[in-house]
């Protein structure tokens, strides 16, 4: 995660909820903001943050792969 320079300068801290989905192939797809931090740039950061995630190990029923939907918080806090 990278600290957006505006966001910081602005002083503008949060939590983003992000929603996503692991296809059977381990691949991100349908990444949005289920809760947002209420800073757009810090939701867009949390965003590209998922997106550039490497491939996941998908999630199987009886030996079989998945889709499976995540959520993951992305916190967004300014050291004092």
């Amino acid at each position: 995660v990278k600290y957006p320079k505006e966001a910081r300068t602005e002083g503008k801290q949060g939590r983003s909820l992000v929603s996503f989905v692991i296809m059977k192939d381990g691949s991100i797809e349908d990444v949005t903001i289920a809760q947002s931090a209420g800073s757009d740039i810090l939701d867009q950061e949390a965003i590209r943050v998922v997106k550039s995630m490497p491939k996941w190990e998908p999630g199987t029923i009886k030996g079989k792969p998945v889709n499976v939907k995540y959520n993951v918080p992305i916190q967004f806090r300014l050291k004092k």
